[in-house]
Order: structure tokens, then sequence, then C-alpha cells
């Protein structure tokens, strides 16, 4: 599997640069549309009451993508702590002890 730098996702507009919005009130009455909308162009669009945005809607392969992303970093953030406790034990090392080796 091919991982790509956050700046290289095929397919996929990066959304630090602008956000749409729509007021929550606009995408009620326009429901269908707004999420037309974001599965042809993955969104995101930000759902705003009183000019604070309250939601963010994306595509759901997008949302996907960002949710198994953010869980391998958070792997990979517990086996550097463990790294740094010397709680870490080298997976030779464990399959040696259970006889798999």
């Amino acid at each position: 599997m091919r991982t790509y730098p956050a700046t290289e996702l095929p397919g996929v507009q990066m959304y630090n640069l602008y956000m749409r919005e729509i007021p929550v009130s606009e995408a009620r009455e326009r429901l269908a549309d707004v999420i037309d909308d974001v599965q042809a162009n993955g969104g995101p669009i930000a759902l705003t009451r009183r000019g604070k945005s309250v939601a963010v809607l994306v595509a759901s392969d997008v949302f996907e993508r960002m949710s198994l992303d953010a869980e391998d970093a958070l792997d990979r953030a517990a086996v550097a702590l463990a790294q740094d406790d010397d709680d870490f034990v080298p997976w030779d090392e464990v399959k040696a002890e259970l006889g798999l080796a």
C-alpha cells in the first residue's frame, strides 16, 4: 500500500487553503444538494450557526482515510513512547521466547 504525504493525496483537495461555509439553515433547506456537492468534491463544507463553525461535512471515503491516518499516527506515537520508556521488546525476541523463531 502506498502512503502519501498530506499534501499529495490523489484526488483530494487540501483543506487548509479554503473551506466553504454554509449556514445550517441553508444546508437544511438543500441537504441533498449539499451532500451531492460533498460527494463530488470530497468536501469539506463547514456548517455554521451565527457565523461560527459547528460541524464539517466531508465525503465518507475522505473521513475513513483521515480516521485510519489518525489511528496510524496514534500507533506510531505509542511505539515511540514504549521505546523511550525501555518497555519496547523487539519482535524477534518475542518470537524467540514463544518458540516461534
